[in-house]
């Protein structure tokens, strides 16, 4: 299928300090968060200037799909659309209609399979398409891309690379944020990122052996089981084996504030404490092969098949409560 426009859609995050309390009131909305807790937050991304750095590299990603569409002879224009903060998706898919956009290919910024990261985005675009009335393009959404070459091959690449210089003791932690139990137990989240992690580490070389699944970035209630182990636990755990720890984000697209500050601050100063050196490895961001893997899935959507008709209704149900991201 050959759209008109593609549509980024994602988390969303403030482009400075006076964005920070109006996005958090979005991202919490609904939700009984400690006033503490986004005090904590809002100091997170003070360390960063009061920016979130996910509008700029989904940017990047939207250049790099142009890019591919414009070497294929057909230059189609990319648009992106928040959950939480500018530009929401009921504004962009009001800029798209007023720019002749009648059909257009929807890309979720989030690779795998869950309440948060897929079913809570299908719902979104339900109610902007309401939100904007007959005028909406009509879309056409891209379904999760876990298990592409295009998405793992960036990491395994990365990994390949970080592993031949490091030594031969050095353990490798596939990294990916934590979700609730009861949401997991509805979804197959878990079982795609084990597939995941088998993939990227088979494609770097790496011996399974020395490769741990951990999670990380959890904001929910402390009475409330999550997924596990901790990230900052299994580093715990490998200090005593290895002087050296590749951690691998194979849970993020892009290096956005649960990568920067979650694995390049706060685990690499945990890591730092208990004697390890950490080395992280970059997400696939605009790498131009996963860009390239993005343009095929939208090459092979069945215009006759609406957005969401390619997932089992009432797979990856809600739960009382979700997983919170920072974008």
């Amino acid at each position: 299928m050959k759209p008109d426009a593609i549509l980024l859609h994602s988390f969303g995050g403030p482009e400075g300090p006076t964005d920070l309390d109006g996005f958090l009131a979005n991202v919490v909305r609904g939700r009984r968060v400690p006033p503490q807790r986004l005090v904590k937050v809002k100091q997170q991304y003070m360390l960063f200037g009061g920016r979130s750095p996910i509008n700029a590299l989904n940017r990047q990603l939207g250049a790099a799909i142009e890019a591919v569409y414009a070497s294929r002879g057909g230059p189609i224009p990319v648009y992106v659309g928040n959950r939480n903060w500018h530009p929401y998706l009921a504004d962009t898919l009001r800029r798209m209609a007023a720019d002749g956009i009648r059909r257009a290919a929807v890309v979720t910024t989030s690779a795998y399979s869950s309440y948060s990261g897929c079913r809570q985005y299908l719902e979104e675009l339900d109610e902007a398409v309401k939100q904007v009335g007959s005028t909406s393009p009509q879309l056409f959404r891209v379904g999760p891309y876990f298990d592409k070459v295009g998405f793992i091959r960036p990491f395994a690449d990365e990994l390949a690379k970080l592993y031949r210089k490091v030594p031969n003791a050095t353990h490798v932690v596939m990294s990916a944020h934590s979700i609730p139990e009861s949401m997991a137990a509805g979804c197959e989240y878990e079982s795609q990122l084990r597939h995941v992690a088998s993939a990227v580490a088979a494609a770097a070389g790496v011996d399974p052996s020395i490769v741990h699944i951990a999670f990380q970035s959890r904001s929910g209630s402390p009475t409330q089981p999550w997924l596990g182990p901790d990230l900052l636990d299994v580093l715990d755990q490998l200090a005593s084996v290895s002087e050296t720890v590749i951690v691998v984000p194979i849970g993020f697209v892009s290096d956005h504030m649960e990568v920067i500050y979650d694995i390049d601050i706060a685990a690499s100063q945990h890591a730092e404490t208990v004697g390890i050196k950490l080395l992280r490895c970059a997400t696939p961001g605009s790498d131009p092969r996963f860009a390239e893997m993005l343009v095929d899935m939208v090459d092979a959507l069945d215009p006759d098949v609406p957005t969401g008709d390619w997932c089992f209704r009432g797979c990856c149900p809600a739960q009382s409560t979700r997983s919170q991201q920072r974008g």
